[in-house]
């Protein structure tokens, strides 16, 4: 992918917790203009970042957004979207794109319920507020152009992960979820199951024991919500526990 082609972009962001808000910060950094809604309150934390912040959803799909970024979680995906005025769209070919941490049930969910004429890219950044709290260079951004017809917004969307220093990692959402279920799946699993046992650091920690410890610390960070929906939403997940 070329990274020389960007523009400005009006981007609506949909879910602005902490991971919205941690995204958002960069694409103003960069110019970009912004637009939230959520079904939370953020019309504070939008002031101070200079977004635009919507209760009404039909105002903010009738904003004009050439891109709608969906940054809900897992579970609640597919009650957002579904919930969403989509026929109110002012621009014919809006980009469509979600940043879940599984990729075949976002991509099958916006193809079934996005009008014909919207674009499509699913993506998952590798990263979050903690791990890219430093900046994002030599992070992964995976990323499937599901179905895209306005090359230059696409183009100009991807250009905000690759300006600042991303691995762009092209890949279908099923290879995503068949590797995520090997590795993502896995370590939550095990993280879990050390929070389960009351695993805490001694005094003669060896280095393998530290490991699991700080494995346990940052698995408990993520919420049980993201652990559930690694599990129900990607299929090869259930094939890793009974196998």
């Amino acid at each position: 992918m070329s990274t020389s082609q960007s523009s400005t972009l009006k981007i609506g962001i949909v879910g602005f917790g902490s991971f919205g808000q941690f995204l958002a910060k960069t694409m103003i950094k960069q110019g970009h203009n912004l637009t939230a809604t959520s079904r939370t309150d953020y019309s504070n934390s939008c002031l101070q970042l200079g977004i635009q912040f919507f209760r009404d959803v039909r105002m903010f799909i009738e904003a004009n957004n050439d891109v709608i970024l969906i940054c809900t979680s897992i579970l609640s995906f597919s009650e957002v979207l579904r919930s969403m005025p989509l026929a109110c769209l002012k621009r014919q070919t809006t980009l469509f794109v979600d940043v879940l941490s599984v990729k075949e049930h976002p991509r099958d969910l916006l193809l079934q319920v996005l009008p014909e004429e919207s674009d499509i890219l699913c993506t998952h950044p590798m990263f979050g507020p903690d791990s890219g709290k430093n900046g994002w260079k030599d992070l992964t951004f995976m990323y499937d152009k599901v179905r895209i017809r306005d090359e230059a917004t696409c183009s100009s969307f991807l250009h905000i992960f690759a300006e600042e220093g991303c691995k762009m990692l092209q890949m279908s959402c099923e290879e995503h979820d068949k590797i995520a279920a090997k590795s993502q799946f896995i370590t939550h699993t095990i993280g879990r199951t050390l929070a389960e046992m009351n695993i805490e650091s001694t005094t003669i920690d060896t280095k393998g024991f530290q490991t699991l410890t700080q494995l346990k610390e940052t698995t408990m960070r993520d919420s049980f919500d993201l652990y559930s929906g690694l599990f129900i939403h990607n299929r090869f997940a259930t094939q890793e526990v009974w196998n």
